[in-house]
């Protein structure tokens, strides 16, 4: 059986957006900026919110919740994510990482069955909504687990893919994903179980394509969707690789990735082409690709990357990208 014997997701929007901001990633977003930004996102035409219980420890669903419950449910699709739950630190020191202002609860990682049932009950309560259109497990790669991967794999099929499957049997999700950072770890899950969908971040780039050469052929054996994230690889292809600022997967960009950062950007000059425009349209030359997820928390922000999503882009702009590779 592959997952064409599943129900497509259906995207009610196919650019999406992605709610870490407004659970405060990077800098604090108060509560009537929040909905500000929600809002404009809604009546600009977004319509797939994707969030996880980690965005803010809980902050994001809950600030998510409480505006799409002012919106009809089925004008939307929204995503979230298992692997952690949270907990009152009760006195324990907590790490909140690149969350500003969180809630003041500890992430606990957990992907058993009951961890991960756990996980959306905690969710429900925070966005409000008894049923999941699609929820992804969260982060399971090297990336956030180094040597304790594989471990980490062997939990997540044995619970949260088995504590999934049945709650989509059930009727109680709709459908089932994976969201990690590296193309050959999606790759594994697809052929381990049914997925529907893999959220697959900054490894579909026009910086990096590398999920195209593991993930996608599997992807496409399997019948699972692609949903891209990261397309900015965390900032160089907003930025550009001439600011100090810079940041690639979160850090300081390598040489390698800088210099073929800039010869991106050569070709973006000669066509005449914004280097963010091509960043969020390059996903969607891939006839794999269903929906890509923008993190934003600024109103002003949605305009401008739809506007990004709209530019007329030449073909022979694309075939000078081509010849990169």
């Amino acid at each position: 059986m592959t997952n064409d014997d599943h129900c497509r997701i259906g995207f009610a929007s196919r650019l999406g957006f992605g709610a870490s901001g407004i659970g405060t990633l990077y800098r604090d977003v108060s509560e009537e900026a929040a909905r500000e930004v929600l809002a404009t996102a809604y009546d600009a035409g977004l319509r797939y919110f994707d969030t996880a219980p980690l965005y803010g420890h809980g902050l994001s669903e809950l600030r998510l919740g409480q505006y799409l419950r002012t919106v009809p449910r089925d004008s939307i699709t929204v995503s979230t994510k298992v692997g952690r739950y949270m907990l009152p630190p009760r006195g324990e020191a907590v790490d909140y990482g690149l969350w500003a202002s969180p809630l003041r609860l500890k992430p606990v990682f957990d992907y058993s069955y009951d961890g991960t049932m756990r996980s959306l009950e905690q969710s429900a309560n925070r966005l409000g909504f008894p049923d999941f259109d699609l929820v992804y497990i969260h982060d399971v790669d090297r990336f956030t687990h180094g040597d304790a991967y594989d471990r980490r794999f062997g939990e997540a099929m044995e619970g949260s893919y088995r504590a999934l499957d049945d709650l989509r049997k059930a009727g109680h999700v709709r459908a089932i994903g994976v969201g990690v950072n590296e193309g050959d770890v999606a790759t594994r899950f697809v052929e381990a179980g049914q997925f529907d969908a893999v959220m697959i971040a900054g490894r579909y780039t026009l910086l990096d394509h590398s999920a195209a050469d593991d993930l996608f052929p599997a992807a496409e054996k399997a019948g699972t969707e692609i949903v891209v994230a990261g397309v900015f690889n965390s900032g160089i292809l907003a930025t550009g690789s001439d600011k100090s600022a810079a940041t690639y997967d979160y850090g300081a960009p390598p040489a390698e990735i800088t210099a073929r950062a800039q010869r991106i950007e050569r070709i973006c000059e000669k066509h005449g082409v914004p280097l963010q425009a091509a960043a969020i349209q390059f996903p969607f030359r891939n006839k794999l690709v269903s929906a890509a997820v923008l993190g934003m928390s600024r109103p002003e922000r949605i305009a401008q990357n739809l506007e990004w999503s709209k530019y007329a882009i030449p073909d022979a702009f694309w075939t000078d990208i081509d010849g990169l590779r």
